[in-house]
């Protein structure tokens, strides 16, 4: 990983209220069909003492479902050897692997580092400083090996892929539906490796007045890059976002692109996310979703639309949905 990647990691806070941070790493195990979901996490509310937390979470197809966090001091959480490490209490996280432990799970998980990282955020959107949240990829599509134990289960990875990101900010949006799929195939079982696709689609509050939903999409498709990030794309880009399904249509230059992606509720992790100023979210998470995802082409100064390829991942999408409003049929895990 270049050093540009590394630096995506660095940790953001400085010490200030105000300020949440997390850094995430998703996997689907190719052997099992179980989904890890691991967040090294801070929170510095507006008033009162700052705090961090280890998150592991675990699903399976049947809808078997595990997650556990523990809190710890603010001081707990370092960076060594500048943003090249992060360690959180007993756990750490780094360009080329995680280890950690707390309570009754472990995880040791080693990859190789991904050539390019996701960026999200568009450049302008981040020098204006619009987005009240940053994202970045540092890791968008990796093979990730080594064991993970939770729950009296061990688990030796075998054809695993996943990714690991950061965010950072000071004021979660108000709901979003996102995806990050990076074990994506033909519909011929054919594997595409290096490709990668993240989408994301937010409502937030501006000037008074809640706007969207604004998708980004960014990722690695036929071998090629893609980024519709501009504010063109995410204004022009549509989307629709629930409690188990997201879907989002997009293009940029001469590429179109929709994805469409099921998440079985029996699957879905509910968690809660704390604003620093005490307001609320209800999220709803998954790693064994499946996404079907349709790309097109278009020749220069034609009007024709060619589909190129159509690519699915099975059991093996991230998916995330999130509103400040609890829903009563579907239940939190980590509240």
């Amino acid at each position: 990983m270049s050093d540009r990647g590394r630096a995506l990691n660095a940790l953001r806070w400085d010490g200030s209220p105000g300020h949440y941070e997390v850094w995430f790493l998703t996997l689907t195990d190719g052997a099992s069909g179980t989904g890890i979901w691991i967040r090294f996490a801070m929170h510095a509310p507006d008033h009162g003492p700052a705090d961090c937390s280890l998150w592991f979470v675990a699903m399976d197809p049947d809808g078997t479902r595990f997650a556990t966090r523990r809190t710890f001091d603010s001081e707990a959480l370092r960076e060594v050897d500048g943003p090249a490490r992060l360690v959180l209490a007993d756990a750490e996280l780094s360009a080329r692997g995680s280890a950690g432990a707390f309570d009754d799970v472990r995880w040791e998980l080693r990859w190789n580092p991904a050539p390019a990282p996701g960026l999200p955020v568009h450049p302008l959107v981040e020098r204006a400083r619009l987005a009240k949240t940053m994202y970045v990829i540092p890791q968008p599509a990796i093979a990730i090996e080594g064991t993970v134990a939770f729950g009296g289960r061990e688990i030796e990875l075998s054809g695993a892929h996943g990714a690991q990101a950061h965010l950072w900010g000071a004021k979660h949006a108000n709901q979003w539906g996102w995806t990050h799929a990076a074990a994506l195939e033909t519909l011929d079982g054919e594997p595409r490796p290096g490709d990668w696709i993240d989408g994301i689609s937010i409502v937030a509050s501006r000037f008074g007045h809640e706007m969207g939903p604004n998708t980004s999409v960014v990722g690695r498709l036929l071998g090629e890059e893609f980024s519709a990030t501009s504010p063109v794309s995410v204004l022009r880009a549509t989307s629709t976002s629930g409690i188990s399904q997201y879907r989002a249509e997009t293009r940029a230059r001469n590429r179109r692109v929709l994805f469409e992606v099921d998440a079985p509720r029996e699957t879905l992790v509910g968690v809660t996310y704390d604003d620093p100023d005490g307001e609320r979210l209800r999220c709803w998470n998954t790693e064994v979703a499946s996404m079907r995802l349709w790309v097109w082409d278009r020749a220069a100064r034609s009007a024709s639309w060619m589909l190129r390829e159509t690519l699915q991942a099975p059991g093996r999408a991230c998916f995330e949905y999130a509103q400040r409003d609890p829903l009563a049929d579907v239940p939190i895990h980590i509240a």
